[in-house]
């Protein structure tokens, strides 16, 4: 008996509404009991998944629509984690690409569509946030829909897939329509509304293409997770055949020099998604999305099956562009915060994150305790760095840079990056010349029409990634908090010559001890403090940012000589002028390449490489080369 499902994906631009709308699917199809109490967002079950309000992981999940099993994947929007979209679309047959009606199309919709049309997807588009105000009364959800279009053209679609489906949802409120003419008077009184027109298309996609007569079990491993009771379990869609618990089946992967490896092991379990909880099953048949345990080897790309099944091609993800160098923590303070590691404890838990996530590589350093962990931005890294954090590890990273090629010629060439700014007009300039200065170019300059007070307008620049690279911070200051940017990758160009980072240098501590709130007082004149009154340092720890372009070593634990001389009540009070309390996404943005971050449970500092202050040189130019 064949099993009637469907597989699907939600894809999307980061916060165009993703995740709310699946939380809607899944209460409106019946998944949960009418006294169960479900938060927001209950796919994003991560604890940094919910800090920062955005998805970083594809997750499983499934309802049913009468006898109909439907697998729904959500799918992270920001394009530092496109490596989570492009290996679970070989999981799904057909997807809703959300946009928002105000923002239209933006680079990570057309990165997550280009993969959708290549697979072959059917697509159904549904036009989000129809009931912000800018919308109403304006031709902004005609005008996201030609610019849909367009891009479906652009992108090489079929015929078939340019006929696509269009619902107009607010996702937050847990309705739709699929009649334009509607949506005033339903963002007026939504009363009654439900999904059911958007139920009605994902019944309308196609089920997985199953071969009867295929006795032999396949499937490919696209995800990965762990338990511990059962250990690692690989996620993949069965392709052929069925398989059942305890059966004998093999696993066809590939071993670290790229050579094919064969291993056999038993399947101690099965499981299969039943709304957001896995449920225990005696057999998984093709055409559905199923979990197996019994191997503590997977690796995604990996092909399980019985023996002789042909081995599924290999997921490939788009090469890294950046890498980052993560070492043992060196620092006088080591083991006081946290759990030490060494390189070979290090080594391991970055090879863990590697094996879960394809996007990524891991190559040696020049030195034995020194890795460098290639990925797709900042913000990944940064991500991974608070996870091993969490786990209570020390350690420290350096510096992120892009990967340098060569082309046939022999000529440098870095990493591009199409860039699309949507910001107050009045801030146009400043962020304009700010990207000019690390090698921008200006493409296109679009005024946005919108029922708002403000004047909007859209930039797009192309731009090496090197030249957005610790910009985050600098973006929101010009742009008063008020800017969108977003970015996608456009290849290799000619690299462009020196980008200047940061024309700062650091204040740096001389020697052991805790920070005085007098010697502050003075240091304070010299530029900007990281740090506040009692706080222990050691020698090389950087403490502030010097005003100017070099290194300043300073005494920030010099105490008040006491006398018995009477002076005026004044003379006895010192004022900070306040300190810049630094994340560790401000640190990643800041720091230069002689300089480290070490990372604790507790804390995040800043230091140099060389500690010594008589071992190194305070000059910009014999420290930065």
């Amino acid at each position: 008996m064949s099993l009637d499902v469907r597989n699907i994906c939600i894809i999307a631009h980061v916060d165009h509404g993703k995740t709310t709308l699946v939380d809607h699917l899944l209460k409106q199809a019946g998944t949960y009991q009418s006294h169960e109490v479900i938060d927001e967002r209950v796919m994003d079950s991560d604890d940094q998944e919910r800090e920062r309000g955005i998805t970083i992981s594809a997750k499983n999940a499934s309802f049913r629509l009468g006898e109909t099993k439907v697998n729904i994947v959500d799918t992270p929007g920001h394009a530092d984690f496109g490596g989570e979209v492009e290996r679970i679309m070989g999981m799904v047959d057909g997807a809703i690409l959300l946009v928002d009606a105000a923002e239209g199309p933006l680079p990570q919709t057309r990165f997550v569509l280009d993969h959708a049309i290549k697979k072959g997807l059917r697509i159904v588009l549904c036009i989000n946030k129809v009931d912000r105000p800018e919308v109403s009364g304006s031709d902004l959800v005609e005008q996201c829909i030609n610019k849909v279009f367009d891009l479906f053209v652009e992108l090489g679609a079929s015929d078939e897939q340019c006929d696509f489906p269009i619902v107009y949802a607010c996702a937050r409120d847990g309705w739709c329509c699929d009649d334009s003419e509607r949506v005033d008077d339903l963002v007026a009184d939504p009363s009654g509304e439900t999904l059911a027109p958007l139920f009605k298309h994902i019944m309308d996609m196609p089920a997985p293409t199953v071969d009867p007569d295929a006795k032999t079990f396949s499937m490919l491993i696209s995800n990965l997770s762990y338990s511990d009771y059962l250990g690692a379990l690989a996620i993949g869609r069965i392709n052929t055949g069925s398989v059942k618990l305890n059966e004998n089946i093999f696993r066809n992967g590939i071993d670290s020099n790229g050579a094919p490896v064969k291993q056999k092991f038993q399947v101690t379990k099965l499981l299969t998604f039943d709304g957001l909880k896995q449920s225990e099953a005696q057999e998984l048949q093709a055409g559905d999305i199923g979990v197996i345990a019994g191997c503590d080897d997977f690796e995604i790309g990996d092909t399980l099956g019985h023996d002789g099944c042909d081995v599924i091609e290999r997921i490939e993800v788009e090469a890294p562009t950046m890498r980052m160098i993560f070492s043992i923590n060196s620092t006088p303070n080591s083991g006081k915060e946290g759990k030490t590691i060494q390189s070979r404890e290090l080594r391991d838990r970055l090879l863990k994150e590697v094996r879960n996530n394809v996007a990524l590589r891991l190559e040696d350093g020049d030195v034995g305790d020194q890795f460098y962990l290639l990925g797709r931005g900042e913000l990944q890294f940064g991500i991974i760095i608070e996870k091993l954090r969490r786990e209570g590890l020390e350690f420290m990273v350096g510096k992120p840079n892009v990967l340098i090629k060569k082309d046939e010629n022999g000529n440098r060439t870095e990493p591009f990056e199409r860039v699309t700014i949507d910001l107050p007009e009045v801030s146009s300039g400043e962020v304009t010349q700010m990207y000019q200065q690390r090698k921008g170019a200006l493409v296109s300059y679009e005024a946005l029409q919108m029922n708002s007070e403000v004047p909007r307008v859209k930039l797009i620049m192309e731009i090496p990634t090197r030249g957005i690279l610790s910009t985050n911070s600098k973006f929101k200051t010009l742009t008063r908090g008020a800017g969108l940017i977003s970015s996608e990758a456009i290849g290799y160009r000619s690299h462009q010559g020196e980008i200047l980072h940061r024309q700062t240098g650091s204040l740096i501590a001389d020697r052991v001890g805790k920070t005085t709130a007098y010697a502050l007082f003075s240091i304070q004149q010299r530029g900007l403090l990281f740090v506040g009154e009692g706080v222990e340092m050691y020698e090389g720890m950087i403490i502030g940012e010097n005003s100017k372009e070099n290194d300043i070593n300073v005494n920030a634990c010099k105490p008040k000589k006491l006398t018995n001389v009477r002076s005026v009540s004044s003379d006895g009070i010192t004022v900070l002028q306040g300190t810049k309390k630094m994340s560790l996404e401000q640190c990643i943005e800041w720091i230069d390449e002689d300089e480290w971050i070490e990372v604790t449970p507790k804390s995040i500092r800043l230091r140099k490489k060389v500690l010594p202050a008589n071992e190194r040189s305070v000059r910009r130019g014999d420290r930065i080369k």
